[in-house]
């Protein structure tokens, strides 16, 4: 079955301050599904979410969207500092700031909007929690449930079960089925050969460059 594509990246070219990350990269993400990007450490799989997410600037090559929006970065819940005083709603409003700007007091819509994700996250009953308080896995719902708050139609996340039970790791997989599902598009860097395995497309990086692409069965053998 054939998708359309949320994403062309022709003859990418990309790093750092006298280290070139990434060569010469041309692929495409489809719409609406889960790509997985794979490969060893070094590369270039940060990189790329980099590039992708508007934080690294290519040194060549273009990256065109389908869409003009911004799209949600979510880090890994290990990035979030342990005594942050914030609570969980706290934090999912925080995705609002894209839209009202940091500390702008939130509208009814607002509100409404972080309720939702808070609820999709299955989050509700923690929501006054503090983030200290919580798992790993609960941490890395939060944060999902933040870059949901965006209603962005891009969703990337840099190893997001690294350091997560078993348990967890189900949980996050199947979030991020249910997100595709509605129709955005999601990129996530893995090294976990069962998150790759789930996703419906996937980018082998070897070196900077890209080695294969395509569907997990057939592109993780290469791996």
């Amino acid at each position: 079955m054939q998708h359309t594509e949320a994403l062309r990246i022709e003859h990418l070219s990309a790093g750092y301050p006298g280290h070139l990350v990434l060569a010469d990269l041309t692929a495409a993400i489809p719409r609406g599904r889960i790509t997985a990007i794979v490969g060893p450490n070094g590369s270039g799989k940060s990189t790329l979410l980099g590039v992708l997410a508007g934080t690294v600037t290519p040194s060549r090559g273009t990256v065109r969207r389908d869409d003009a929006g911004r799209p949600s970065f979510v880090v890994q819940h290990t990035a979030i500092p342990p005594t942050l005083p914030i609570t969980v709603r706290d934090a999912v409003a925080m995705g609002r700031w894209a839209h009202r700007g940091p500390w702008r007091r939130l509208t009814r819509e607002d509100r409404a909007i972080v309720g939702a994700c808070l609820e999709r996250m299955d989050l509700t009953a923690l929501s006054t929690r503090r983030l200290d308080t919580l798992s790993g896995g609960q941490r890395q719902r939060t944060l999902l449930a933040q870059a949901l708050a965006q209603q962005s139609e891009l969703l990337l996340l840099d190893e997001p079960t690294t350091g997560l039970d078993a348990a967890s790791r189900a949980e996050i997989t199947g979030a991020l089925r249910e997100i595709a599902a509605t129709g955005v598009t999601v990129v996530q860097a893995t090294h976990d050969v069962a998150d790759a395995s789930s996703a419906d497309h996937c980018l082998l990086l070897r070196d900077g460059r890209l080695e294969a692409a395509g569907h997990p069965d057939d592109v993780l053998v290469r791996a």
